[in-house]
């Protein structure tokens, strides 16, 4: 796991010694995602340089060094990541009659991509990663990054330098960037809680899409990225030749495929565990990585001292169970406080998902064990675990039907109620719900289900308001047009049938790259920690996808088949309770310990200064919020983390 960090200038007038000390500036900002070893390489001649840092995971020799040159002299690499397969793929060059120096990852690529082509090779690792390749020979810099973006790259053009980075702030370092805001990505990051891919902050630069790569033939021309993989793809595929077998064949291959995909997520030359939360998706993945293991295996959960937030508890039940080295610590406010400083350093452009705060301190605790620490991210939606692939069908037969009148009445009635209020009518209604799926912090969910049946019509304005943190994000701003996105695309819904699978596509191919991969590598890499996601190995997604949605969601229960392996490892009893997710009590935290914090960011007069926000609105919305009639925690909290970070970067 490294950072990487690159330029290609238009004009070939710097000498050597300026791009190296052009390069060496841009990654050490990145110091953070490699602090074992780092290097440059350059060409004065084509005006382009490579910079790496690393983070020594596999061949932690000096053999391993980036950016690195194949054999024959034509390919020069900086590389982020791992390729999980490249002993088999190593294997398999030196019986076509390949050499190699040493024993990385790094140079199995390189010798790939002699053999196979690019393309060719991209295809045939298994991996998180991110690629700068520079090909001597026909001067050409192809960009790459894997299929579900794990890892991140940024890119663009200005001034006739073309730049790219692992994070915005390595490109930032640049003496020709001259950062712009991109006051329409802020729109978007207000609906989301993240700048969606392909923008960011900054005109002018991108987010290379997962499963894309990018092959420039000159510092300037910029052509569209292609897809060497394609999720829509896999899924037609898999609808098209599903599973034919029983419920119990399917489980027990998806057992064998889970078993080898952890025990690959498992090498490693420094210590390694897992964050284990006590729900599903993680006790599978440490249970897994338990049978394999010759020791205990290190585990990590975090706790809250609210009530309705603590899964501290389950975790450490899975721990005994399994009988992992487990370690857990306890969230308090002065903990979130002495954190949120850091954040902008940390996500270097807006990012509001406020469990970021928890998955950095648990992202802490880990490291002072373990280098690399294994997730169960991905697991909800491949297994369509989350809530609302149960609520949005049933909120679609029932949007169907009601007059719009009666549903604009509903969302302003429960948008002027008390949380003690909206959590008495919840469980009015939850009384009437199956018992799968009642959920945790029910006057928030009520808030929620209201919003999204305000103004659904179809099911693509149902899934874009569910996913939605502010539906109308224009309103609280002073200019900035809302930027389209795959969500806005109609004939994608056009075209597929089931509701419960187009929501799966559009959250793996949006919100968990752009949302929980993100947050995930951020707060880890901040801490030199790389983390690994079995359930994000394609064979997996590509087996997963031919299976039928009922071993998947059955009796309004998701995860049906993963349930059915965990539970060969863990009993049931100390799984089955309602789904929590990894958040905190944000809503409690902005009245009271954070309030002044707050206070501060959202000024009057201090937004009519920067110009960005309409402090009409939003001094409503922190009214609300401060009075107990409203729960605007998430809301307010995306503007603070732009206010944040727009402090934290006005130099």
């Amino acid at each position: 796991m490294c950072g990487i960090a690159g330029f290609w200038r238009l004009s070939a007038d710097k000498s050597e010694e300026w791009l190296n000390e052009t390069a060496s500036t841009m990654h050490r900002t990145l110091v953070h995602r490699g602090p074992d070893d780092k290097g440059i390489w350059s060409d004065p001649e084509i005006g382009v340089a490579l910079g790496h840092r690393r983070l020594s995971i596999i061949d932690t020799s000096h053999a391993g060094h980036q950016p690195m040159v194949s054999s024959d002299g034509r390919f020069v690499i900086t590389y982020n990541g791992e390729i999980y397969n490249f002993l088999e793929l190593r294997l398999e060059l030196e019986k076509m009659g390949h050499g190699f120096r040493g024993h990385s990852d790094t140079e199995v690529m390189l010798v790939s991509f002699q053999e196979w082509g690019v393309e060719g090779s991209l295809k045939r690792f298994n991996g998180m990663f991110a690629i700068a390749l520079w090909d001597r020979r026909d001067r050409l810099l192809t960009l790459a990054r894997d299929r579900l973006g794990e890892k991140p790259l940024y890119y663009g053009v200005k001034k006739g330098t073309l730049f790219f980075g692992s994070e915005l702030k390595a490109i930032r370092a640049h003496p020709d960037f001259k950062p712009q805001i991109d006051r329409n990505a802020l729109v978007s990051f207000l609906r989301f809680s993240y700048v969606p891919a392909p923008y960011s902050i900054y005109s002018g630069i991108k987010k290379l899409l997962p499963g894309h790569l990018l092959s420039l033939k000159s510092s300037v021309d910029l052509t569209e990225s292609q897809p060497y993989w394609s999720l829509d793809t896999v899924m037609q595929n898999g609808t098209n030749n599903s599973f034919t077998g029983s419920e119990e064949e399917a489980a027990e291959e998806l057992e064998v495929r889970l078993i080898k995909t952890v025990k690959s997520r498992m090498v490693s030359d420094v210590p390694l565990g897992a964050f284990l939360s006590g729900g599903i998706d993680s006790s599978a993945i440490v249970a897994l990585m338990q049978t394999q293991s010759d020791r205990p295996v290190n585990t990590f959960s975090m706790g809250f001292h609210e009530p309705g937030f603590n899964e501290a508890a389950y975790a450490k039940r899975v721990a005994e169970h399994l009988g992992t080295n487990h370690t857990e610590i306890y969230l308090n406010s002065q903990e979130a406080m002495d954190v949120i400083p850091k954040l902008p350093e940390m996500y270097d452009e807006p990012f509001a998902d406020s469990s970021q705060i928890p998955t950095h301190l648990i992202s802490s605790i880990a490291r002072k064990h373990v280098t690399v620490a294994l997730s169960g991210d991905g697991g909800d939606e491949l297994f369509a675990g989350y809530n609302r692939y149960i609520i949005a069908a049933r909120l679609w037969r029932v949007a169907k039907y009601v007059p719009s009148g009666i549903k604009n009445r509903a969302a302003k009635l429960v948008a002027k109620m008390s949380t003690e209020s909206a959590e008495f009518f919840y469980g009015k209604i939850e009384s009437v719900l199956p018992k799968k799926m009642k959920v945790s912090q029910p006057a928030e969910k009520l808030q929620k289900i209201i919003q999204v049946l305000h103004a659904a019509s179809t099911p693509q304005e149902i899934y874009k308001r569910i996913v939605s943190i502010i539906h109308t994000p224009e309103k609280f701003l002073v200019s900035g047009s809302e930027l389209p996105t795959l969500l806005d695309d109609g004939n994608l819904w056009a075209t597929r049938d089931d509701l419960v699978l187009t929501m799966v596509y559009l959250d793996l191919m949006t919100y968990h790259p752009d949302d929980i991969l993100q947050k995930v590598d951020r707060a880890s890499m901040h801490l030199s920690l790389e983390t690994r996601v079995p359930f994000l190995d394609h064979d997996i997604i590509e087996f997963v996808m031919k299976l039928p949605i009922d071993f998947k969601l059955k009796k309004n229960q998701g995860k049906h088949l993963l349930r059915k392996v965990l539970y060969k490892y863990v009993p049931r009893e100390i799984m089955e309770r309602p789904k929590m997710g990894f958040s905190i009590p944000l809503g409690e935290w902005l009245r009271e310990p954070l309030k002044d914090w707050a206070d501060d960011f959202i000024n009057a007069d201090r937004l009519k200064r920067e110009g960005y926000f309409d402090p009409i609105p939003i001094h409503q919305m922190w009214d609300e919020h401060l009075s107990g009639r409203a729960n605007w925690g998430h809301q307010l909290w995306n503007m603070l983390m732009f206010q944040s970070w727009l402090e934290s970067n006005r130099s």
